[in-house]
């Protein structure tokens, strides 16, 4: 009964964070002369990051937020090679993503490229891992357990719009764990102990 009550108050929380945000208006670019970029986010928080990476997944810049409120900066991206590229705003459950191209040094932001990716919550309860995700794309999430280095889960777990998982750990092996989870070509990983 414990569980059904915390897996449903995380649910409504999960749910609350998405309408608030989705209700939000939170990115908007402006290209300048088509060669320079005005990117802009409201309500990042401090520690959150700004990345572009090109095509094939590899960072070619990365600026942690130091300061809460509206982020705001001039990009001159001349210098990137012809290609596809993204800017991402990783937050606390989400990441932001605009996906834009260059060609010849001019820059067009593609605009039914622009998405959202919620991540994974990964939090531990004495010797319970909770584990769930909002995906609306309902692509599969690949979820492992290592104890002291040694797999011991790997599931595939396929769902509806909301992902949930409750794992119960053994509570005489006492010592480091790591989650990893990958979804949406993406990896994300928790350490902890019990």
């Amino acid at each position: 009964m414990k569980t059904k009550m915390k897996r449903s108050l995380l649910v409504v929380l999960m749910l609350g964070t998405l309408i608030g945000y989705a209700n939000e208006n939170n990115t908007s670019t402006t290209v300048l002369d088509a060669k320079k970029v005005k990117v802009e986010f409201k309500s990042v928080k401090k520690g959150q990051t700004i990345t572009i990476n090109d095509e094939n997944g590899s960072q070619v810049y990365n600026q942690k937020i130091e300061n809460s409120g509206t982020y705001s900066r001039f990009f001159n991206l001349t210098a990137l090679k012809n290609g596809i590229y993204t800017a991402e705003l990783n937050k606390d459950y989400e990441i932001l993503i605009k996906t834009f191209k260059v060609e010849n040094g001019n820059v067009t932001f593609l605009s039914e490229e622009n998405n959202k990716v919620f991540k994974p919550v990964i939090r531990n309860e004495e010797n319970l891992v909770l584990i769930s995700k909002i995906d609306f794309n309902n692509k599969p999430l690949n979820v492992v357990i290592y104890y002291k280095d040694e797999v011991i889960l790997s599931e595939t777990v396929n769902g509806n719009d909301i992902l949930s998982r409750v794992y119960k750990l053994s509570e005489t092996e006492k010592g480091n764990y790591k989650v990893v989870i990958n979804t949406n070509n993406r990896m994300y990983i928790k350490d902890f102990s019990i």
